[in-house]
């Protein structure tokens, strides 16, 4: 199960965007206390707890539970859920309003909370990303929910909202988290540095190790795949050259030869892949060769207006000669500009 946390200032606007959901026929009322009527009547009751609290920013809080594609629950059991993961977040004296959507394949409720309680104090919301993910975690085994294969990596994981979103609508796991899964096994299944590198390229992924110019220690990797890169310490601090080297066997000495053969692999195909890129876009007027054949590209002039036939134009208005029409009329346009600026600057 994922959950998204959003704080936001406008109570309104989040109550506008579930109704609809409702009047489009996409979603329904779970649970709430708040006495359910119009959004401007529900907006009110929000504000007046709000009130106590006049100072803070964002008073708004909107999370949304998602599961997984092949798990299933049912009203009560989501609402039960969402009353536990509210509470085990600090929202135990709280206005509240829970909604249902069905407009995705994965089923998935919207909360929105006020973070003011009744009382006046407000819901703190110090590290309440690692506290959310811990909570979800354990709402995952008493709702017999579907778990991640290795709860402890993924809760070190960092997923944007783009790459959450990505993995809904394509079905796949987020390339950040594949990663990682595959340093982690690469890392447990090798016993030095040749055992590890070995273990990577069966995965498709290029290692690159970074070296000190002064002691020829290795500093750090990065890696390649499917031409993304990343350094390791991106995908988490498990996996900087320093505390994979507490897993695995390194020795400067002995490893050396096995590294530099590593990073002049990877530098022979990043400069084909280079090459190709550069191969690709051509420059007008330039020779070059791809897998043996020469290609010259045909040189095209400034002005030159492409197909003028399809927009209407005769090929003598757009000749490649400095008195065609297009360019005169261009060049009035350019001449009018400037004179107007200049009689600008004199009345000044």
């Amino acid at each position: 199960m994922i959950a998204k946390q959003i704080k936001g200032k406008d109570f309104y606007g989040v109550l506008a965007y579930n109704e609809k959901k409702i009047e489009q026929g996409k979603g329904h009322l779970l649970d709430t206390n708040l006495t359910y009527g119009r959004i401007i009547d529900m907006t009110q009751e929000f504000n007046l707890v709000r009130q106590l609290r006049p100072r803070l920013g964002k008073a708004v809080y909107h999370v949304s539970l998602n599961l997984p594609y092949d798990d299933r629950l049912s009203d009560g059991q989501f609402t039960s859920l969402g009353m536990d993961y509210l509470k085990g977040m600090g929202f135990d004296d709280n206005q509240y309003i829970m909604y249902r959507h069905c407009d995705q394949e994965h089923e998935h409720i919207h909360i929105v909370a006020n973070r003011v309680k009744f009382s006046g104090e407000v819901v703190s919301d110090s590290k309440d990303y690692e506290r959310s993910e811990h909570l979800v975690r354990k709402l995952e085994l008493k709702y017999g929910l579907s778990q991640l294969s290795d709860l402890e990596l993924v809760e070190k994981v960092t997923l944007t909202h783009k790459e959450i979103q990505k993995a809904f609508r394509t079905g796949e796991p987020p390339l950040k988290l594949m990663l990682q899964q595959h340093l982690e096994n690469a890392i447990l299944k090798s016993n030095n540095v040749t055992e590890f590198i070995k273990e990577l390229v069966k995965m498709k992924i290029t290692p690159k190790f970074n070296i000190s110019k002064s002691t020829g220690r290795v500093t750090g990797i990065s890696i390649r795949y499917n031409s993304i890169i990343y350094k390791g310490s991106t995908l988490g601090r498990q996996f900087s050259w320093n505390n994979i080297i507490k897993r695995i066997d390194y020795e400067q000495d002995r490893d050396r030869a096995v590294i530099l053969e590593n990073n002049s692999t990877e530098r022979r195909s990043d400069s084909a892949f280079k090459e190709f890129r550069r191969a690709s876009t051509p420059i007008a007027g330039k020779t070059f060769s791809i897998t043996g054949q020469t290609i010259k590209t045909i040189e095209q002039s400034k002005s030159d207006m492409g197909n003028v036939e399809a927009i209407g134009l005769k090929s003598h208005q757009t000749d490649d000669n400095q008195w065609n029409s297009f360019k005169l009329e261009l060049d009035d346009k350019i001449r009018f500009r400037k004179k107007r600026r200049k009689g600008k600057g004199r009345r000044l």
